[in-house]
């Protein structure tokens, strides 16, 4: 089938506030919503800059789905699909039902929200794929949501919005019960690698350095567990352990993704945007002292300013595509951020946008985010391939929302478990560079997924 017309409505929007409003408030109501499939949370944690604002949506009218070249998009009447280009169909999604009026100063109040899987990587750039994909999720899933829920943690407040697009909303699916109560049960995380097998995938990523393919490449194993229950009860425990700026819940029929991260991939406000690269890791100390010692070995580490400073450079290469030339600047490099359980160096790079670009050409010149893949970008992507056992789906990839007034707030889906039917999956991993040490590699995966390790052992 060719591609369709998309449904074309005049939108108008009913907003109501309340005052005061608390992040339990917030999270008492997402709690209701994220029972509901073909919904997401946003929540923000901590008391970063980029930790102002957690978003709630539900009741979407339409779904686009990709999987490879195939495009779905499912509505109240009905369910098509097509071949096309999956960023193409993205961009006359959101043009079509955008409005003709001004939306305010929200930072999202229409729009789609959802995510984009590693995999989209495939449709961006030709690619081997030799990893096993056992899961078969989308590589793009995407939903317009006439309900929307804003939480204002400066100003303590909640804002109601809802889009009047004369299509009916998508009726919830029949597994949306997974989601009720708060009932937990896992069993024993598996890696898909062993300790042994994943340090001798450093040492091969370590050999592709010293020949001259790459500078440096990410390595993450997957760890496979039984589950049982509600997983946003899982991911509520989690934010209750470790805040961070970019968790996210999203509750896609079929399957739900818990993300815990603190990286954001992409900002837009507008002509500008920035993308906030994390490199370097250290476990945060028993007591203070110990702490800061931490702190000064990360802030000290030859290896991971190198490590940061690759990835920076690859990170202006990709802005600079959709960017006015010369304006693209790195405004912050080698941030320390503390978090619960780690501590990381944090850069920001920012420009401004090239007039007129849509977000599916944005997602087209930088996806998927440098911190994750390696230096250089698609020689790197090949070695994920070749040494990782099975594809990443969500992990890695980007969640949140590509809104219709020139906006977007994308993370990178790191610290993140997709459940599906009764097991869930997450990864961990970690840039490597030619000084890498196959034992402490390993190691630093472990560390990133503390938190998600220490709440299983204490369901």
């Amino acid at each position: 089938m060719s591609s369709p017309d998309f449904p074309s409505r005049t939108v108008a929007i009913k907003t109501r506030k309340t005052s005061p409003g608390s992040d339990a408030a917030f999270l008492d109501l997402a709690r209701e919503i994220g029972k509901t499939s073909y919904s997401a949370v946003l929540m923000s944690g901590g008391d970063l800059d980029c930790s102002r604002y957690s978003l709630a949506f539900s009741e979407p009218v339409c779904c686009l789905k990709s999987f490879g070249a195939k495009i779905i998009l499912e509505t109240a009447q009905d369910k098509i699909s097509w071949e096309g280009d999956p960023l193409a169909e993205l961009d006359r999604l959101i043009q079509s039902f955008a409005p003709d009026f001004d939306l305010g100063a929200l930072p999202f109040a229409g729009g789609l929200a959802g995510y984009a899987a590693y995999e989209l990587k495939n449709v961006i750039e030709k690619l081997p794929q030799t990893a096993e994909d056992d899961l078969g999720l989308p590589d793009l899933f995407f939903f317009l949501p006439s309900k929307i829920m804003i939480h204002d943690r400066h100003e303590s407040s909640l804002t109601f919005l809802e889009l009047e697009t004369g299509m009916p909303p998508i009726p919830p699916a029949h597994s949306h019960d997974v989601c009720n109560g708060n009932h937990l049960k896992t069993g024993v995380p598996v890696s898909n690698f062993d300790p042994k097998d994943y340090m001798l995938a450093v040492e091969k990523v370590i050999a592709y350095i010293r020949e001259g393919d790459i500078y440096q490449a990410n390595l993450s194993q997957r760890f496979q567990f039984a589950f049982e229950g509600n997983p946003f009860a899982l991911w509520e425990r989690l934010f209750a352990r470790n805040p961070a700026p970019f968790y996210a819940f999203i509750h896609a029929g079929d399957h739900q993704v818990v993300c815990t991260s603190m990286e954001r991939f992409l900002y837009r406000k507008g002509s500008y945007i920035e993308t906030r690269p994390i490199k370097g890791t250290r476990p945060r100390g028993k007591t203070p002292e110990e702490d800061q010692r931490m702190k000064e070995e990360l802030a000290s580490s030859v290896k991971e300013h190198s490590e940061l400073s690759m990835i920076v450079d690859l990170l202006r290469n990709d802005i600079s595509r959709i960017c006015v030339g010369k304006s693209v600047k790195v405004t912050e490099h080698r941030r320390l951020e503390a978090y619960e359980n780690v501590h990381h160096a944090v850069s920001i790079v920012a420009g401004e946008l090239r007039p007129g670009i849509t977000p599916g050409e944005i997602l087209r010149g930088t996806f998927p985010g440098g911190s994750i893949t390696g230096c250089p970008k698609i020689r790197s992507m090949e070695i994920i391939d070749e040494l990782e056992p099975h594809v990443r789906h969500v992990y890695t990839g980007s969640i949140g929302y590509l809104g219709w007034h020139e906006n977007m707030d994308l993370n990178i889906a790191i610290r993140t478990a997709v459940r599906k039917k009764d097991k869930a999956y997450f990864s961990v991993g970690g840039g490597i560079v030619f000084d890498s040490q196959p034992a402490d590699e390993f190691d630093e995966t472990l560390h990133k997924g503390r938190t998600l390790l220490e709440t299983l052992k204490s369901l």
